[in-house]
């Protein structure tokens, strides 16, 4: 398949083009830059050295992709990669910064969908099929996983983990670890589990059952929740599933606390 190229675009000759993609007028592609193939790059879009796109990646207007970490001091001489996966889109002005790591990058997992005016930090990890809506903000090491959606305007702070098949409200502020399959809202609250949505990806009632369960032991009465998820797990009844166990071990690790459906925070 041809490569399309309109005339105003500038491409460098050390960037790698793969069959089958289009690049629209003003474009700067620069040197080191990576495209899978079937790419659609619109006008204006700037893809920046160490952007590594794959497959069907759609890049629209005004967007960014490899751009600096927003660091005071960063030393741009630090050669480090972006890394977008099959079938992503970034909609119109998204943001997605290279890591501040030599040798690192900041990654979006396939089927991703980030939306006008998203951002994406430095040292992120989204995993795949995730939706980051208009104008989410996520800070530097956010790690995000697998069917999140995010919902417009909210912000995550740095080093938060979102775990997978989670929804964050629109104008949510996230400033603690989110666990698997929960929805979050306002600041760091949780309004019950993403049931709505686990349904719709077929999971089977039996796993969801066992979710429910992990969850009120975790959470009910208070206390610690690593404590008590690691008691869960070791009592062997509870997390016998995928979700189940995935949410009990998601606090084993992590530095800013937990979300929880309480006022105090484990």
């Amino acid at each position: 398949m041809d490569v399309l190229i309109h005339p105003s675009a500038i491409v460098d000759a050390a960037a790698t083009i793969g069959a089958g993609c289009s690049i629209g007028a003003y474009a700067v592609i620069e040197a080191g830059v990576c495209l899978g193939e079937g790419c659609v790059i619109a006008s204006h879009v700037i893809l920046r050295k160490g952007s590594r796109l794959g497959d069907g990646v759609q890049v629209d207007s005004f967007s960014v992709v490899g751009g600096d970490p927003q660091l005071t001091g960063f030393d741009r001489a630090i050669e480090s990669e972006v890394h977008i996966d099959d079938r992503v889109v970034l909609r119109e002005g998204c943001t997605v910064h290279r890591s501040m790591y030599a040798g690192k990058a900041t990654t979006i997992g396939s089927d991703c969908l980030l939306m006008a005016q998203s951002h994406v930090a430095h040292d992120c990890k989204v995993g795949e099929a995730t939706t980051l809506a208009n104008t989410v903000l996520l800070g530097g090491h956010v790690q995000v996983g697998e069917h999140c959606f995010l919902g417009g305007g909210c912000a995550v702070h740095q080093f938060c983990r979102i775990g997978a098949h989670t929804i964050v409200g629109g104008l949510a502020s996230i400033s603690m670890d989110v666990p698997p399959a929960c929805m979050a809202v306002k600041r760091n609250h949780l309004s019950g589990l993403n049931l709505v949505g686990l349904r719709r990806s077929k999971i089977a009632s039996s796993e969801i059952k066992d979710l429910k369960l992990c969850y009120h032991e975790v959470f009910k009465d208070g206390g610690s929740f690593k404590a008590k998820a690691k008691a869960v797990l070791e009592k062997g009844t509870l997390g016998r599933f995928t979700l189940g166990k995935a949410f009990l071990k998601f606090f084993e690790s992590g530095g800013r606390g937990f979300a929880s459906p309480y006022k105090k925070h484990g």
